[in-house]
């Protein structure tokens, strides 16, 4: 099966009777296996996929069912929902975009509310969108998405530069931080029976902004989306959390901020895989990533960084 740009590689298993019928089979070639304990307690680390699983099961989040745990020699089989992620299902049904992504955006809203008090010495809490990870994100950007395509910034572009993406790293960390699946997109929503939208691909959740989610989702380098879809699911997202007029706007500031962020961050991603991976089936979204980083600069107008930013980008860019 497709694994798309990890390490990890899916099989789906058949069986002859009986019940499931499938199921999927995943290895991890570069995970802890039990010869590799903890040398100062003598614990092998759970694996974050397995304790991420748990916590939103409980939690009342759509997960798959694990069906066996080998994980101490690096695989897991886990239940086979098929093969409709929420970007193949609209491919056939487009005429379904608009509930289910009304749908997702209403999980989200309601996985934060749930998962707002976390375990003790749980995985996601020990783990955060803080100021130093924001930061080495944007410059993912600079190094990939511009330097490694031989674009460069002029030595005062670069002096503002770094002295923007310090800042806004900054102003994002300094949020309130919630529950973060972190690639909350597409390719790991999907969609099964009802239909119910089964969450994937979680297994490096943390802690960060409510918005970052959100930002995966609507703007997501898979698809394409009017504007007026996007402010309509941030309406619904905002109804669902009983936001007031003024804190829903604020949401629509932070979303393009941290659009801005993410959405760089992805376009270096995207060329970091093809250099260090050989796998160039991603760089066909860089420009409309890009694209997506551009608007959001647009809506931010009122902002003297984003302003800079955008007049660097357009001169680095063009």
């Amino acid at each position: 099966m497709p694994g798309g740009a990890s390490t990890r590689k899916f099989f789906r298993l058949y069986f002859e009777g009986g019940s499931p019928r499938s199921a999927v089979a995943f290895f991890v070639p570069d995970a802890t296996r039990s010869d590799e304990i903890d040398k100062t307690d003598g614990v092998r680390p759970r694996w974050p996929f397995l304790e991420v699983q748990e916590l939103l099961a409980a939690r009342g989040v759509a997960v798959p069912r694990i069906l066996a745990d080998g994980s101490d020699q690096g695989w897991l089989v886990v239940e086979d929902l098929g093969d409709d992620t929420l970007a193949n299902f609209l491919l056939r049904n487009p005429g379904q975009k608009e509930a289910l992504y009304r749908a997702a955006v209403r999980d989200l809203a309601r996985a934060q509310r749930a998962l707002a008090e976390l375990p003790e010495g749980s995985v996601v809490r020990r783990r955060t969108f803080d100021e130093e990870l924001l930061l080495w994100e944007i410059h993912h950007f600079r190094e990939w998405a511009l330097e490694a395509r031989g674009l460069c910034f002029s030595a005062e572009d670069r002096r503002t530069f770094d002295a923007i993406a310090a800042r806004l790293a900054s102003r994002i960390a300094s949020w309130p931080r919630g529950f973060v699946h972190r690639d909350y997109q597409s390719r790991n929503l999907m969609v099964v029976d009802g239909p119910t939208l089964v969450w994937i691909d979680f297994q490096d959740a943390l802690l960060g902004p409510r918005v970052y989610d959100l930002v995966a989702l609507l703007n997501d380098s898979y698809q394409t989306f009017d504007r007026s879809f996007v402010e309509a699911r941030l309406d619904d997202f905002a109804s669902e959390l009983g936001l007031d007029a003024e804190a829903r706007r604020q949401l629509g500031v932070e979303f393009d901020l941290v659009t801005v962020q993410r959405k760089l961050k992805d376009a270096g991603r995207f060329v970091f895989i093809e250099r260090t991976k050989n796998n160039s089936s991603f760089l066909r979204f860089v420009e409309p990533t890009l694209e997506k980083v551009k608007s959001s600069l647009e809506r931010l107008r009122h902002d003297e960084d984003m302003v800079a930013l955008r007049e660097i980008l357009e001169r680095t860019l063009s």
